[in-house]
């Protein structure tokens, strides 16, 4: 295993000025050059929420948010805020499984009176310490808006509606409406009590989660039915809220036709095995080590299963224009729980081509994520953090989020041609091009020109991303993005196993 960085950084030097310097067709350019060839018309909207992050309480499972907490100071570690500055979430969720045993008003008001709960699925003892304010607090700090999930009746698992000591567990739609007004009421007493005098304006709630993962909760029928009561009562408590209704397992369908006109967003999850849990996969356990090609394979060939499940749900939803919304997903792999392999940078590179997956869906999915925010021991998380000290870090799944984040567009454009063994997907925002483009090959670099149809390129900037696929990230700092100018012939060399984001700043030719 080798712990050394790999730049492998080739340059073509330049041969006199080429058909993208001078705004012509792509037929144009230098001969047996490859073309990356960008028509920009505008296809659609993207939403800035294809890069959210999920915060749920993993209790003795992973250190999780009460890792990031620093329990000395009732404050968010300094170093876990700053890291999340850099990956630059849209929007961050607060639920999960979580959501279906949680009671909000146990972990609000002053410290001392708050309840500590029975974790029931992840184990352990949450404390409260991190409430609905704290939640919120840290969405501002970072600069990300804060989505919800209420209690939705303990999702009908009878297994989380009381705790073993007899705790009460689940919430009706009454006390998910209480929340929303604790949160977004100007004149809600309680909240001014609790020494909050200005609203948290929290603009996005979801209802359920994994509803119907469990064949012991509810069925679609009294899912459906419920979400329309909840979704009343909480809009009465707030009118301008956006609404998430729960639509995995073929439920999709039947939930719009039923609440379909309270909802905003349809969601579903994807928590994945690219293999399928094949007992010969490279990627179970520590195999990955032994042969470095076949895995590189197995994690380039992951977006297609990922591709297949979004495809899946647009299907189920056809003629339907409610946005899709994928508040969980990541890579679900077998072995120790750090599943060691997702801290290599192949799988940095196998995650942007889920992005880009995403970014070409755009139209319908206007939120997803890839990851479980932050934690200590899940590799599926976006943020690891050291403990008892240590500076946290981002994963080579956030080190890819952060790069999209930091330089995409606001609208789709279509990639008319570009090299087999590269994934780009393109973005515009008024008259600057971004194109992400991710080199599937493992070994071998690839060269090509871009152009964009009818327009003439001003300026290029390359920022890169390239290490060998085996480095493990295991402390921050040792994958960088470095910053190049694109020379005015628009030639460009994408190194072996790398991703990178290319901005292009056009005029009309």
């Amino acid at each position: 295993m080798s712990g050394r960085l790999t730049t492998r950084r080739g340059f073509i030097k330049a041969a006199g000025v080429g058909a993208l310097a001078l705004g012509l067709p792509p037929v144009y350019g230098q001969a047996g050059r490859d073309v990356i060839s960008i028509d920009p018309a505008v296809r659609f909207d993207l939403s800035p929420y294809l890069y959210m992050q999920f915060m749920e309480p993993l209790g003795t499972t992973d250190g999780s948010v009460a890792a990031a907490w620093d329990f000395g100071r009732d404050r968010w570690r300094g170093d876990v805020v700053e890291v999340t500055k850099q990956l630059k979430p849209s929007l961050m969720r607060w639920g999960g499984c979580f959501s279906s045993y949680y009671r909000w008003r146990e972990a609000v008001g002053p410290r001392d009176r708050r309840m500590p709960m029975l974790n029931l699925l992840w184990g352990g003892v949450d404390t409260g310490q991190v409430g609905t304010a704290e939640f919120v607090d840290f969405c501002r700090q970072t600069e990300a808006d804060p989505l919800l999930c209420v209690n939705f009746e303990s999702d009908g698992r009878k297994q989380w509606m009381r705790d073993p000591k007899g705790s009460v567990r689940s919430g009706d739609a009454q006390e998910a409406a209480d929340w929303v007004r604790y949160c977004n009421a100007r004149d809600c007493a309680e909240r001014k009590a609790h020494g909050h005098d200005e609203p948290h304006n929290v603009r996005m709630w979801q209802i359920g989660n994994e509803t119907s993962y469990d064949r012991n909760g509810f069925d679609c029928e009294t899912a459906a039915r419920k979400t329309v009561a909840f979704a009343e009562a909480m809009r009465k408590a707030d009118p301008e809220i956006s609404l998430i209704g729960w639509g995995d397992s073929g439920w999709a369908p039947r939930m719009l036709d039923v609440a379909g006109e309270h909802l905003q967003y349809i969601a579903f999850h994807h928590m994945f095995n690219p293999d399928g849990g094949a007992a010969d996969s490279p990627l179970r356990g520590i195999e990955y080590r032994k042969d470095p090609d076949r895995t590189w394979e197995h994690l380039m060939d992951a977006c297609k299963p990922h591709e297949a499940k979004i495809k899946a749900i647009r299907e189920q939803t056809a003629g339907c224009t409610t946005p899709l919304a994928m508040t969980e997903c990541h890579f679900a792999l077998p072995g120790r729980n750090r599943c060691e392999v997702l801290s290599t940078w192949a799988a940095g590179v196998a995650n942007a081509r889920l992005l880009n997956v995403h970014e070409r869906h755009g139209d319908r999915l206007k939120i997803a994520t890839l990851a479980d925010f932050c934690g200590t021991r899940w590799q599926v998380n976006a943020v690891m953090i050291p403990v008892p000290g240590g500076r946290a870090f981002m994963m080579p799944v956030a080190l890819v989020m952060s790069l999209y984040r930091h330089h995409s567009g606001a609208k789709a454009v279509s990639v008319n041609a570009a090299p087999d063994a590269l994934d780009i997907t393109a973005s515009r925002t008024d008259g600057r091009l971004f194109l992400h483009v991710v080199n599937t090959q493992r070994t071998r670099s690839a060269a090509a020109q871009l152009a964009v149809d009818g327009m003439r390129i001003v300026e290029g900037r390359v920022f890169e991303m390239a290490a060998d696929p085996e480095f493990e990230v295991m402390e921050a700092g040792v994958i960088r993005t470095v910053e190049k100018k694109l020379p005015a012939t628009g030639e460009w060399t994408f190194p072996a196993a790398s991703v990178s984001a290319v901005e292009l700043d056009v005029q009309p030719a």
